[in-house]
């Protein structure tokens, strides 16, 4: 897994990843999956995550449909998938262990759920590259005053 890419107001964009930038998610293909989290910029405007409530690995999702609902210091809200499938698995474990995990480490051990694509080839089209990404944030950054920042151990 790499992380490299760029850094604005402390908020990280990697560049290797795909970005849904309506829902702040980004996507890493894989073999057959997908892996899923929120941004460093979502991390950060949630704030400290409390809860998530999880959709068990077999559920089958719809693109734009939520994945899991997150609960955190500042919001209630859903966590929507960007691509249509099944989900195979979920970072449960890892968020009982340390509910911030995404809050430190939103790019890494703080992924929140797998997905096996149905309509890839399509969906993949509505989707950003790193560069196209790290344009938008740039501009949300600036533009809000987002400064990123990592929970304490």
């Amino acid at each position: 897994m790499s992380t490299e890419g760029r850094s604005w107001g402390g908020c990280a964009v990697p560049a290797d990843l795909l970005y849904d930038l309506e829902a702040d998610v980004w996507v890493r293909p894989g073999a057959d999956r997908l892996t899923l989290g929120m941004t460093d910029v979502a991390q950060t405007r949630c704030g400290r995550l409390v809860q998530l409530s999880w959709k068990p690995p077999g559920t089958r999702i719809r693109r734009g449909r939520p994945l899991c609902v997150i609960e955190s210091a500042k919001w209630v809200g859903p966590f929507r998938s960007p691509v249509s499938g099944v989900i195979e698995a979920n970072n449960a474990q890892s968020f009982d262990a340390d509910v911030a995990i995404a809050n430190r480490q939103p790019y890494g051990a703080g992924w929140l759920v797998e997905v096996a694509p149905s309509a890839w080839e399509a969906e993949r089209a509505l989707l950003v590259d790193g560069e196209a990404a790290w344009e938008h944030y740039r501009q949300l950054i600036d533009s809000e005053g987002i400064r990123c920042f990592r929970c304490a151990e």
